[in-house]
């Protein structure tokens, strides 16, 4: 079970289904169609993806910036359970590789029926300073979807939840979930 006071999670991936909005500006800015979401297979999109890594660099710059028209939708099931938890144990504690936080302290506030008062939210520009930043704040389980952060978690002894998505399906040890609500279920409210 995860206490959940000691509980932090990645954005993009786990609560923010941010590859679907990756694929809604793709098409619908730069007309590519055929891609599908199983055929990110791993997170440097331009490994997997057979696109001009110009266009993804733009599709992930307006991203970053708030700058689409797509809607960037919630995981199913984030909302409700990260409103649950910050009734109960706050502040809920997010920690993203983004180099800034943009459009995201917004979006959370709408998607979120949450104070920000009962959010903290750190970009850290890179995804080896996540370690750092949760071990200060007394973080022991981070729920991330790259695999790679997950090996660098537990090697300082922060428990990673590796939450399923198609660029993660290598084999690996860490505990793994696919919903939100089998992630709710760990969770000893």
């Amino acid at each position: 079970m995860i206490d959940p006071a000691s509980v932090a999670f990645d954005i993009d991936g786990v609560i923010a289904d941010t590859m679907s909005l990756f694929l809604d500006i793709a098409h619908e800015e730069y007309n590519i169609n055929g891609i599908r979401y199983e055929d990110i297979t791993c997170y440097n999109l331009a490994d997997c993806l057979d696109l001009n890594p110009e266009i993804i660099d733009l599709v992930v710059t307006r991203i970053l910036d708030g700058d689409y028209a797509a809607s960037l939708k919630p995981i199913a099931g984030a909302p409700e359970v990260l409103t649950r938890l910050g009734r109960y144990y706050n502040p809920v504690v997010f920690i993203t590789a983004r180099p800034y936080l943009g459009p995201l302290l917004d979006w959370f506030s709408d998607v979120l029926s949450l104070s920000p008062t009962l959010i903290d939210m750190v970009a850290t520009g890179a995804h080896e300073r996540k370690a750092g930043l949760l071990l200060e704040r007394n973080i022991s389980c981070f729920v991330e979807d790259r695999l790679e952060t997950c090996y660098a978690l537990q090697n300082v002894g922060i428990l990673p939840i590796l939450f399923k998505q198609p660029w993660n399906r290598k084999p690996h040890p860490f505990v793994e979930v696919g919903t939100w609500h089998e992630l709710e279920e760990l969770m000893e409210f």
